[in-house]
């Protein structure tokens, strides 16, 4: 059970404890983790959709697009207000106290926008969903690192992580069909509420607690109360709100990886500004079909359903066998958490390459089709890069994992919320409103061209790339000085050569 003292009493999970949610049934955790994925997409959805009403909003409500264009940036907004949250008190009162106040709080403000009757109070209601929709963002992640072990931790987090991708990417498809069937703007968020709502049952029947402290506290709570344990108001706040803020300013690896892990992110939103530009306005294609164009950057998850070659797959086939392979090589010493960054390393450089393609194929007298395959391979590099450094944050964190992705949620939306992109009078419905964390108000896809725009980007990826390759080497001796660290400063020794794969 554990040792006992006089001031300190320990209570640990027996070895094959059914509590200890990593000794759970696979099929049970597999589930957990796609529903998990669910909510993450829901809440990636619910983010973009309202591109393809736009044009229904501006005529409703008789507003300029500047305040249309905050239906979207407000939602981003609000990401970078939740994780501050929901990811430390997750840590103070478990995965899902969070989960089951948050989510019917975001699905009553989705009926919020439904009904709304002015373009403020849809606003409003918009950025307040978006605070309660972070939850899933932050604590899905936690719960992942909670039920799996290291070894499985990598493909369980490779199915979750492109749950966020699928999410934007297919909001403007949806939001822009019921523009173009006529429906009236509101049933999309009729949608967006019967979405969420059906995810309830699914957190009420199928995601018990999962982090391990509390459900230790619980097993342990007679022990508590004889302790008489009691936190003042400054205890929560340092251990909710600024924790994150303290993981973001102390730890140089949380720095690194969110820097990076934002640069990709908005560059994401930014493609889908080039769209537009590139498919709409040079190859005229129409309104439904653009819309259709901002699928292959979700593609590569897609086609982990249909069995195909795809990020996910290779990255089980080829990345993840080498990380297993370590684990069996280093027990029962810990994994250098720096092996996870293998993908990143071969992500890095594709990202730039991707955007170099993308932008020099964007030629009207090139068939639309160069530049669709650049946005595969810009999916592709997108997808091995957060699986990464995901992996390498919960990796290195581990039970403050959640105020660590809560840092990293927080810096990234701030970084996509900056600046709004409004679409001009001729873009389609499905010209995003989304913000980019390099575009200013003149949409930089039109001042500098396609060609060139990409080319600035891509310049900005290259410097980049040297990011995951220095957190190899310095990352053990940052995690030796680190305090919220929880890997073990002398972990195994994998030779480079295998880790490499040679």
């Amino acid at each position: 059970m554990g040792a006992e003292s006089a001031e300190l009493i320990i209570v640990e999970f027996d070895p094959d404890d059914g509590l200890n949610p990593k000794n759970w049934r696979r099929s049970k955790r597999w589930f957990m983790t796609y529903i998990a994925g669910l909510l993450a997409f829901n809440a990636g959805f619910a983010s973009s959709a309202p591109v393809g009403i736009v044009s229904n909003i501006l005529a409703y409500f008789h507003c300029s697009q500047e305040v249309a264009a905050l239906t979207i940036s407000l939602f981003i907004f609000g990401y970078c207000v939740g994780p501050l949250l929901w990811g430390p008190l997750s840590e103070q009162y478990g995965r899902r106290p969070i989960f089951l106040v948050a989510f019917p709080i975001y699905t009553a403000f989705q009926v919020g926008c439904a009904l709304s009757h002015n373009a403020a109070s849809l606003n409003i209601f918009r950025l307040l969903t978006s605070i309660f929709a972070a939850a899933p963002l932050t604590n899905s992640g936690a719960l992942i690192s909670d039920i799996w072990d290291a070894k499985t931790r990598g493909k369980a987090l490779a199915v979750f992580t492109v749950a966020p991708f699928i999410g934007p990417s297919f909001g403007p498809v949806v939001g822009g069909w019921i523009s173009q069937s006529g429906t009236s703007w509101r049933w999309l968020f009729w949608v967006l509420t019967i979405f969420s709502g059906a995810c309830i049952p699914a957190i009420l029947l199928f995601l018990p607690e999962t982090y391990a402290p509390i459900i230790l506290a619980n097993k342990a709570q007679f022990l508590r109360k004889e302790l008489g344990q009691r936190k003042t108001f400054r205890d929560w706040v340092d251990g909710t709100i600024l924790k994150p803020c303290i993981m973001l300013v102390q730890e140089p690896m949380l720095i690194a990886t969110t820097v990076y892990i934002s640069f990709v992110y908005g560059c994401m939103y930014l493609i889908f500004e080039a769209y537009p530009v590139v498919f709409t306005q040079e190859h005229h294609l129409d309104a439904g079909v653009s819309g259709m164009v901002y699928i292959p950057i979700a593609v590569p998850p897609m086609s982990y359903t249909h069995v195909h070659a795809t990020p996910v797959l290779l990255y089980y086939f080829i990345f993840h066998p080498r990380y297993e392979r370590a684990v069996g090589a280093c027990a029962p010493s810990p994994v250098p958490p720096e092996l996870r960054l293998e993908s990143a390393k071969w992500g890095a450089p594709l990202f730039a390459i991707g955007f170099f393609w993308f932008g020099w194929t964007s030629y009207p007298s090139i068939p639309f089709w160069a530049p669709l395959f650049a946005s595969v391979l810009l999916g592709t590099a997108t997808i091995w890069i957060f699986l990464a450094l995901c992996n390498y944050i919960i990796d290195v964190y581990l039970f403050a994992a959640a105020s660590a992705l809560a840092a990293n949620t927080v810096v990234r939306s701030a970084a996509s919320a900056g600046f709004p992109v409004c679409p001009e009078p001729r873009a389609s419905v499905f010209s995003p409103l989304m913000v980019s964390p390099v575009a200013l108000r003149t949409p930089m896809y039109e001042r500098l061209t396609p060609r060139w725009a990409s080319t600035v980007i891509g310049c900005f990826s290259l410097s980049m790339v040297p990011l995951p390759f220095l957190l190899t080497r310095y990352g053990p001796a940052l995690r030796a000085k680190s305090r919220f660290s929880s890997t073990m400063h002398k972990s195994c020794s994998w030779p480079r050569s295998q880790a490499s794969g040679s």
